[in-house]
């Protein structure tokens, strides 16, 4: 199957990163390197699940034969498409796989309704934790992508975001894993709460300038000491009304903070462990240089080369496996 789409014009399948914000595409050939890459703004956030279809067309549009040409001019592409696409609230829910498990179980993928004949689309799962309760949908593929290129990785998975992951790795399996709202507290508290008239700046937990490295070591010190002192956070709006404190140091202390009261409550989990960090590389900077000072030895990942690895691993097993 896979030859026989080569051969035709166009992409042999397309991966697909359906986030919350938005989608990303990209046209694979048949040995896994990416042709070309869209992105649109239509995220899980703003669909009904009968918008999805449509919206994966526009994306794609440009890489298929046009509509209507007479059957068996050319097979549909396989798609393969993993994050939100997959929610309750998305395209069509894919049910969790519960952990321990691999990352990713391509024969868990659902086919959703209402997809282009021109497109065979399958979601991927994501994964679950009954005790804690916890749940990721789109980090597992990063997992899988990690795992493709270091099988034998046994530690741990820090995905900062929104909602940062925490993941324990053994076996080619995640054993557990646990989700910190740190992202989202950090957003909150810099754009709607009262300290928002002292932090002007965008930017994102971990995302310092240099001029305000100082204040994010310092607040990551007295937060993972002390995680109880996070709850004198006002003392950043008064810094602001009585010293003048700049935006770019407020935020980093507001950062260093945050971060810090993460790293006490998932000390279990990277304490004399390696940390693989996958993600953005602003947030992903603060994280290593948190750790680091920790003495926890630390890796970098880019975010996009991971879940192109892992859509790559289960794009195999789903079509190249059934040949």
């Amino acid at each position: 199957m896979s030859g026989e789409r080569a051969d035709r014009a166009g992409p042999d399948w397309i991966a697909v990163d359906w986030g919350t914000s938005n989608l990303r595409a990209w046209a694979m050939d048949a040995e896994g390197r990416a042709l070309a890459e869209t992105a649109s703004p239509r995220g899980m956030g703003g669909l009904a699940p009968e918008d999805f279809g449509p919206a994966l067309t526009a994306a794609v549009a440009d890489w298929l034969p046009p509509a209507g040409l007479p059957g068996g001019l050319s097979d549909p592409v396989p798609t393969l498409v993993c994050g939100m696409a997959g929610a309750r609230a998305g395209w069509a829910e894919a049910p969790y796989a519960p952990v321990p498990c691999a990352p990713l179980d391509p024969a868990r993928a659902i086919t959703p309704p209402g997809a282009d004949p021109r497109l065979d689309v399958r979601i991927l799962p994501g994964l679950s934790q009954a005790r804690p309760a916890d749940v990721m949908r789109g980090e597992e593929t990063q997992i899988a992508g990690l795992i493709a290129r270091r099988p034998r990785f046994d530690g741990v998975v820090c995905l900062p975001g929104t909602h940062t992951k925490w993941a324990h790795i053994s076996a080619e399996e995640v054993v557990s894993f646990r989700s910190f709202m740190t992202g989202e507290l950090y957003a909150l508290l810099s754009t709607s709460s009262i300290l928002r008239h002292g932090m002007r700046e965008d930017g994102a937990p971990g995302e310092v300038s240099p001029d305000a490295a100082a204040d994010f070591a310092e607040a990551l010190d007295t937060a993972m000491s002390r995680p109880e002192s996070v709850a004198g956070l006002f003392a950043l709006r008064a810094e602001h009304l009585l010293n003048d404190l700049p935006p770019s140091r407020a935020r980093a202390r507001l950062s260093g903070m945050l971060i810090g009261m993460e790293l006490a409550a998932s000390r279990p989990w990277w304490l004399g462990r390696e940390v693989a960090l996958i993600g953005a590389p602003g947030p992903t900077a603060g994280y290593a240089t948190a750790l680091e000072a920790q003495g926890a030895y630390v890796t970098r990942l880019d975010p996009t080369e991971a879940v192109l690895d892992g859509l790559r691993a289960a794009h195999a097993a789903l079509w190249e496996k059934a040949e």
